[in-house]
């Protein structure tokens, strides 16, 4: 299967609420990765809630995006 996010909402504790192509909710943590490179700038959360759909992923306003099968992959079900 390929992941498509077709829906994200930022939620506190800098996590991302996502819907992918097969109608699954999952939650996304970012923080293990605000110490990194241009995620780092994520920290601002003005920036990390400018989260948007871009083609078949997210992006923000900074033009960080993440590879849709990474997202899918590390993040955990939920029935929100």
């Amino acid at each position: 299967m390929y992941a498509t996010v077709t829906s994200v909402k930022p939620l506190d504790g800098y996590k991302l609420l996502l819907e992918f192509g097969n109608i699954e909710k999952r939650i996304f943590d970012v923080s293990p990765y605000l110490n990194t490179g241009k995620f780092a700038e994520l920290r601002d959360l003005s920036l990390f809630n400018s989260v948007t759909i871009k083609f078949d992923s997210i992006e923000w306003a900074n033009h960080l995006d993440i590879d849709p099968e990474f997202l899918y992959d590390k993040s955990i079900k939920t029935s929100l």
